[in-house]
């Protein structure tokens, strides 16, 4: 239940405004899916202005995978000293930089183009890290008795902002322009900053506060096991999405239709993924997830044209759990490692993105050459190259098969214990979903 009276909660460190806080988080979180959406959707004309490569583009691309988990690392060590409120205005000095900074990339002396776009790049990715660094753990501690339902309600707004974004993108592209484009992303972050304005912030209560705990929980197998595991989702993701332009722009299907597509129907899912959650537990939901991954990403790189749509449907119910789960099973499982394990975890996600968007940008380089190099031309050759990166890209999903199905069966046979005694024994661990 919402807390609705003034001062009810407040004893325990849950504030009366927590709601006002939540709908920031979600605000906050719309900015920081907005830029992967708007950028992927300029991501050709940003290569045609500033006469850019393909793995230039990767790098590019990067610094926002980069600048996130050195944020993430950063929070994470730092929430129970400064809070969440610190780290929210941070986010939002950052959040403005970096889209000023992206607006005027071309005219900023001999930083200007390339340089130009690494450095707004950054910041919009630092600020991205700030805000996953301090809602993650606000949420929980505003919200324990449902931590993971309300982290995947938070995480709606991921996908949903980028509908938002993709959208903006596909219809009004063109009369904006790509700068045009970054300067829709100042009304929400000047939403969110009013939104957190004054307010009063939680304290942790349902997560560990001790620094050197945390610290000391890292080194535990389950702990290192989701962080190998956090990485691959995240790439499953995000390498798809974000190059979703470049792989499927000749396929015969809009790719910005096909991001809305897609994160349209991860936020629905997530919205609902409370009673999913229970009834298959989270390793359950994980699993089931990296099947649908694959197929989706098989479908993707074999089909073209109006049925690429139906590709996207399969990969969108493939993804949707991914990123809200690991931070979940983290938040209610692993309790001990704190705010410091949620943030590690999305940064591990993130900073895998850092490593695979070059590579990424030379496959498609790589295949769009051998395709011509085989008679290929235009589009034909464009299609030949985004299908054969896809097929690459399948080994991720394929991968987290096998290691989510070692880890359902290695969870199904744990001792069950609740919830509330998982954060009193830190050597406690449930049952997935047996505290819900």
């Amino acid at each position: 239940m919402l807390v609705d009276s003034p001062t009810a909660g407040t004893a325990a460190g849950i504030p009366a405004n927590r709601d006002r806080l939540f709908l920031a988080a979600c605000v906050s979180l719309v900015v920081t899916s907005m830029t992967f959406a708007i950028r992927a959707g300029i991501l050709t004309e940003l290569g045609n202005t500033f006469a850019l490569t393909g793995p230039q583009l990767g790098w590019v691309n990067s610094m926002a995978f980069l600048g996130f988990p050195i944020a993430m690392i950063i929070g994470g060590l730092l929430y129970n000293e400064i809070g969440p409120r610190k780290m929210l205005w941070t986010a939002f000095v950052c959040h403005l930089l970096g889209l000023v900074l992206t607006i005027y990339a071309g005219d900023i002396g001999p930083l200007s183009g390339f340089w130009g776009l690494i450095i707004s790049t950054f910041f919009i990715g630092f600020a991205n890290g700030a805000v996953e660094a301090a809602c993650n753990p606000m949420v929980a501690d505003m919200y324990p008795e449902k931590k993971t339902q309300m982290l995947n309600r938070f995480h709606v707004w991921f996908p949903g902002g980028i509908v938002i974004g993709s959208l903006v993108a596909r219809f009004f592209g063109d009369a904006l322009g790509w700068q045009g484009l970054i300067a829709t992303m100042f009304i929400p972050t000047i939403i969110y900053a009013v939104l957190i304005y004054g307010q009063e912030f939680p304290k942790a209560n349902s997560i560990s506060n001790d620094t050197r705990e945390n610290i000391r929980s890292l080194a535990t197998p389950l702990f290192l096991f989701i962080v190998v595991c956090m990485t691959l989702t995240a790439t499953t993701e995000f390498s798809t999405t974000q190059w979703v332009e470049k792989i499927l722009g000749a396929s015969g299907a809009s790719p910005m239709i096909v991001l809305a597509l897609v994160t349209g129907l991860m936020a629905v899912g997530r919205f609902f993924a409370g009673p999913i959650v229970h009834n298959l537990n989270p390793t359950g939901v994980l699993l089931i997830s990296a099947v649908l991954s694959t197929i989706g990403i098989y479908l993707l790189s074999t089909l073209t044209g109006g049925a690429v749509y139906f590709g996207a449907i399969v990969f969108a119910l493939g993804i949707c759990y991914f990123w809200p789960t690991m931070i979940g099973f983290v938040g209610e499982y692993i309790p001990q490692t704190g705010a410091l394990g949620m943030s590690l975890v999305g940064g591990a996600g993130m900073f895998a993105l850092v490593i695979w968007n070059p590579i990424i940008g030379g496959w498609l380089d790589d295949a769009k050459a051998t395709a011509e190099v085989a008679g290929a031309t235009g589009a034909e050759a464009d299609i030949i190259a985004g299908q054969a990166t896809l097929s690459t890209m399948m080994w991720f999903p394929i991968i987290l098969i096998v290691l989510f199905g070692g880890l359902y069966f290695y969870m199904r046979n744990r001792p069950q214990v609740r919830a509330d005694e998982a954060v009193l024994n830190p050597d406690a661990m449930s049952t997935p979903g047996s505290a819900r």
